[in-house]
């Protein structure tokens, strides 16, 4: 146990490329305005200009699609795994961190290190979900390609770049919930798609809800620091998180109402005729 820790904690948190690695806007790969501007321009373009394509051409059917499904979906399970993994062991394997940092970020801090490392590949991963948007669109599953599912893609981009930029506090904690959570998605699309459909589709949809208000509880736990304490760095792009965040909870609990609670109240009436 101790090696598997120690293996892990040199991979993933003292390897030289992380442990020095600084993010500076304009140099590093995806760091500037621009470079988010026309990766969500494109987003948005593409899968405008796809939807109505797409309807034209034949289906690619389930046989291609399902091995790329899983393909996709395995490779993004397995680096949110390694994204939650690492940015943990960067806390708890630094003997001057304190969980609070990971909350509230000292108005001092550097952009650098093991923690902006891992916020830098979370950023990048989030351009890397946007293959999910083209699945759907291939499959012409367009009941799928929700505003809530573009709305979140694209915006999600905006919120990590700015994470970094403003050297956002609670960037590690708001990291760690959501690729948890997607750990547990994106298995449940590589099982869908290898022909396994598991039964807790709706665990996915809660977990979403639950990482949502828990950002919020510890929001009221930073901010007495920000503004009767030290200050924390970057705290005025929370607001803009908030907002976000707040959206995306409405839109999460519309989400569910509509495709879990119909479900519940006919299983309920059906017991009832039993």
């Amino acid at each position: 146990m101790a090696l598997a820790y120690s293996t892990l904690t040199y991979w993933l948190v003292n390897h030289p490329y992380i442990a020095n690695f600084t993010w500076t806007e304009g140099e590093t790969f995806g760091s500037t305005v621009f470079f988010v501007a026309i990766v969500v321009s494109l987003y948005l373009s593409a899968t405008f200009l796809l939807r109505y394509v797409v309807i034209s051409l034949p289906s690619l059917g389930p046989k291609i699609l399902k091995p790329i499904t899983a393909v996709h979906s395995l490779i993004l399970c397995l680096l949110s795994l390694i994204m939650a993994v690492g940015c943990t062991l960067s806390v708890t394997s630094d003997p001057t961190m304190r969980l609070f940092h990971t909350i509230c970020f000292p108005l001092e801090v550097k952009p650098k290190g093991p923690l902006f490392f891992w916020g830098q590949v979370f950023y990048l991963s989030k351009i890397l979900e946007f293959g999910d948007t083209l699945l759907i669109i291939l499959g012409k599953s367009f009941q799928r390609l929700s505003f809530l599912h573009v709305y979140h893609h694209a915006t999600v981009v905006i919120l990590c770049f700015t994470w970094l930029r403003n050297r956002q506090s609670m960037f590690p904690v708001a990291l760690v919930t959501n690729s948890t959570v997607h750990v547990i998605m994106y298995g449940y699309y590589f099982l869908c798609a290898v022909g396994r459909r598991p039964r807790w589709k709706r665990l996915v949809t809660d977990l979403q809800i639950v990482q949502f208000v828990f950002g919020f509880v510890l929001s009221g736990w930073m901010f007495p620091e920000h503004h009767f304490g030290s200050g924390c760095s970057g705290v005025w792009t929370i607001y803009f998180m908030g907002a976000f965040n707040g959206s995306l909870l409405i839109l999460f609990f519309n989400f569910r109402s509509k495709n879990y609670a119909n479900k519940t109240r006919l299983d309920i009436g059906e017991r009832k005729q039993l």
